[in-house]
């Protein structure tokens, strides 16, 4: 009688490690205490046949189980296989960076020479990098309140001590899509606003706030972004609404055949530092 119970009690002792180690795995291969000792980078990059100046990122597969990104504007969370697009004529530096298991990472980098802007998709802004002093040139500033400027330097252009505004000319088509965009970086605020027209009058010439064409996209604390700092695409982390669509949304349509202005004005109370906007785009669809 006493070995049937040692004998039950015993199976039960093994049922209950077992569960227990089953219900102690961790499901996640970044955070199973198994690091790699060494992490395999790299990557191919092929032409996609006929597709304008764009290319399929390859990384190699073994012992990876997460990639991220870099064309230039700044590390995104990608897939190991990736379409990326370059429309404009340069050299570029792509960087993969691996994760494996335990999250050890590495680098690899290829360059990539792009002969000939795509016709379509090539960026019809002029010294969106505003890196040199023939970029800066291309702007136009308005300034709305005593202590608001624009400054630039090799980091881009900078928005601080309130309400301003830079824009520029660009020529357009008649009912064609185009998107705009740009890298934008700065420091939380509680009271600030940022946002992206293009309208057919010259802000020069306009008297108060420049709002021709209704917002385009941008950030807005009273609207849940920018309340925190911000790093990245406008387009992917803005959250005011395209006013020509009721959404969120970069993408704009105009019917007249000639020129519109694209303006970039902030306002509020700014953070320390500033906002800071650079690889700023406006390209056919």
């Amino acid at each position: 009688m006493n070995l049937s119970i040692n004998f039950k009690k015993g199976m039960y002792l093994m049922l209950a490690l077992a569960l227990g180690s089953l219900t102690g795995c961790d499901d996640d291969p970044a955070n199973n205490g198994l690091t790699a000792s060494s992490v395999d980078a790299s990557f191919t990059v092929t032409p996609v046949a006929g597709a304008v100046n764009t290319y399929l990122l390859t990384a190699q597969p073994k012992g990876v189980i997460a990639s991220k990104w870099n064309t230039g504007d700044g590390t995104y969370q990608g897939k190991m296989i990736e379409t990326i697009s370059l429309p404009d004529a340069g050299t570029y530096t792509i960087t993969h960076t691996a994760i494996a298991a335990g999250g050890a990472t590495a680098n690899a980098t290829a360059q990539v020479v792009v002969a000939n802007s795509d016709p379509a998709k090539g960026n019809l802004v002029k010294g969106g990098s505003f890196v040199t002093a023939e970029d800066r040139a291309n702007w136009k500033k308005v300034i709305y309140n005593a202590g608001a400027d624009w400054t630039y330097s090799d980091k881009g252009a900078t928005v601080s001590g309130g309400h301003a505004g830079i824009y520029q000319a660009i020529d357009v088509v008649k009912d064609r899509e185009y998107t705009i965009d740009m890298t934008i970086s700065g420091g939380a605020s509680s009271d600030m606003w940022f946002e992206v027209y293009a309208g057919k009058s010259d802000p020069a010439t306009t008297s108060g706030d420049y709002k021709d064409g209704g917002t385009v996209m941008g950030l807005n604390t009273w609207g849940g972004c920018g309340n925190a700092p911000v790093s990245g695409k406008l387009s992917a982390i803005g959250c005011v609404k395209n006013a020509s669509k009721d959404a969120i949304s970069n993408v704009v349509k105009f019917d007249i055949t000639g020129k519109v202005y694209l303006m970039i004005r902030s306002g509020g109370g700014i953070a320390a530092g500033g906002i800071t906007i650079k690889s700023v785009e406006f390209r056919g669809k």
